[in-house]
């Protein structure tokens, strides 16, 4: 990157962001999860905003995940800056394992999906 012309600076950037988002998700599994859960409709229920949670591949959402629920799904989302490449998802209840568990300091709450059972997210904190 070349910060003393600053339009390819902000190409070089735009790219670099673009390709970071892409391959989070890919590595997170949450492009994965897109493939079956994906959603363009507005979600009703109860949602949790700036959560931050664990996925595989040591990958972190800190502070940018919405999650909702509703008697019937889950719902995931992305905060809008770091949305590329994770788009909302809304999984039904009936194809999500829920573990629970806590740690020295901290309760957390594991969700699997039966789609993509090689995909996890862990949240810590309530929900």
């Amino acid at each position: 990157m070349n910060p003393m012309n600053p339009p390819v600076f902000l190409f070089e950037f735009v790219c670099l962001w673009v390709a970071v988002t892409f391959l989070v998700a890919q590595l997170s599994g949450w492009a994965q999860l897109s493939r079956y859960y994906r959603t363009e409709t507005q979600f009703e229920g109860e949602r949790w905003y700036f959560r931050s949670c664990k996925a595989r591949w040591m990958t972190h959402y800190n502070g940018c995940v919405t999650v909702g629920a509703n008697t019937e799904a889950l719902y995931l989302a992305i905060f809008l800056l770091f949305r590329l490449g994770h788009p909302p998802l809304l999984v039904p209840w009936y194809q999500v394992t829920v573990r629970k568990g806590k740690t020295l300091f901290w309760d957390w709450t594991e969700f699997r999906f039966d789609q993509a059972p090689g995909v996890w997210l862990k949240f810590y904190g309530g929900l």
